[in-house]
């Protein structure tokens, strides 16, 4: 059976993505035309190679048992070619990632990733924690939670426990929990975090009545510019912790989540997939 190079192409990169858009950006083509090569390619060997969803595809078990296959042989091609080349071919990997993750925790070690790994060619999309993958042909994401999400394997990278923090002048004023009674606390979309936090400090729930922010980023800003005092988890905001414009004046912290590496299960990873989780959790530990 002879099997179109353009159709095989186009199929591994609709099967790395499960999305038609990504891999027609991928292929310099149309969506269109990744489509019908797709279905001319499911038509010469008899079977359904994807399952059509409302946002994006899924392989079905023949697709499954196809890919790997396929991916392996193109794998093989790029680096006999990049011999021939002496030049390592680039894999392109869209990651989304919690822009708070992004600011206080991977930004400062990308230097570190395009050193080992500069064949690799990562492109991020910073999210607020609510992301599709499929829905925005991302290949992974970071994102805050308990590590619990249907069709994905989550990997722990850095928990994140909650403290307040406040900018120095605020916190000449902190001797004690108690003494947060009249400062302005600042609030995130997650309503119960401060009467968690009094909770466990063993004071009365105190009144968090400041404005309300949708970003971390944004909410530490606010605290660093002496708005008031943020409920953040000081892991993401070394920076501004050493540079001194926010201090954390007390020792406790609550638990409230962590930061996972997240990627579909149905998806076979590609060596570049694996070689970010593995730079990923390595950074981690």
């Amino acid at each position: 059976m002879h099997l179109p190079l353009n159709a095989l192409r186009a199929f591994d990169s609709a099967a790395r993505h499960l999305n038609l858009t990504r891999a027609a950006h991928e292929l310099h083509v149309t969506q269109t035309a990744v489509s019908q090569h797709i279905r001319k390619l499911e038509e010469q060997l008899g079977t359904p190679l994807f399952r059509r969803l409302p946002r994006g595809l899924a392989l079905t078990d023949e697709g499954l048992a196809l890919w790997p296959v396929v991916a392996d042989c193109f794998a093989r091609l790029e680096r006999a070619l990049g011999q021939l080349r002496n030049d390592r071919p680039r894999e392109v990997l869209t990651l989304g990632v919690v822009g708070t993750f992004a600011v206080g925790w991977l930004l400062p070690r990308l230097a570190d990733f395009e050193a080992r790994h500069p064949h690799i060619d990562l492109r991020m999309q910073t999210h607020n924690n609510r992301v599709d993958l499929n829905a925005e042909g991302l290949d992974a994401a970071i994102r805050f939670g308990d590590g619990a999400w249907h069709g994905l394997q989550a990997d722990l990278l850095v928990q994140a426990p909650l403290t307040p923090l406040c900018a120095p002048a605020i916190a000449e004023h902190l001797r004690q929990p108690a003494d947060l009674r009249g400062q302005t606390l600042l609030r995130s979309f997650r309503t119960a975090e401060w009467e968690q936090w009094c909770q466990a400090a063993e004071v009365a729930t105190l009144r968090a009545a400041g404005p309300q922010f949708d970003s971390s980023i944004a909410l530490a800003e606010a605290a660093a510019q002496g708005a008031g005092v943020a409920l953040l988890p000081p892991a993401m905001f070394t920076h501004l912790l050493r540079a001194g414009r926010l201090v954390q004046p007390f020792a406790l912290t609550v638990p409230a989540g962590a930061y996972w590496f997240t990627q579909p299960r149905t998806r076979a990873a590609s060596p570049a997939l694996e070689a970010v989780r593995q730079w990923l959790l390595a950074q981690a530990a």
